[in-house]
């Protein structure tokens, strides 16, 4: 973007110059205006597309897991001389366990608070309490 020169007259007036400020003002907040929705049409095109490839990868492990499960209940069918329901049994109590670590770590994640919005909470009282103690001087 270049910069426009400004053109100085010496008698301009204040109300002129009060109405070149607003028009530059307009000028400005449109301008903010549209690279706001510029950048919000280009947010929503890369999280679009990284939700695209996050599901795709989402399909194909649950396809991995389905022949992995298989696989697993095929093996230990095996060591048990042919019975293949012990075989799914084990896998399937296998992947419950796995399942509720990993919820139980997720649950205790989510638990655990987030420290910019404590700071930005604390932060916030600080300069509530400044303010009140200011207004009783």
């Amino acid at each position: 973007m270049t910069a426009r020169s400004i053109a100085s007259d010496p008698d301009t007036g204040v109300p002129d110059l009060i109405r070149r400020l607003a028009q530059d003002s307009k000028r400005l907040v449109g301008n903010e205006v549209r690279l706001a929705k510029i950048e919000a049409t280009e947010s929503v095109h890369h999280v679009s597309r990284g939700v695209l490839w996050m599901t795709l990868a989402f399909g194909a492990a649950v396809i991995m897991f389905v022949a992995l499960t298989l696989v697993v209940a095929t093996f230990i069918g095996r060591l048990a001389n042919g019975h293949m329901w012990i075989g799914a049994l084990v896998s399937g109590v296998i992947e419950i366990a796995i399942g509720t670590a990993l919820v139980k770590r997720g649950l205790s994640i989510m638990k655990t608070p987030s420290y910019t919005l404590e700071e930005s909470r604390g932060a916030l009282g600080d300069t509530a309490s400044w303010v009140a103690s200011a207004r009783r001087r």
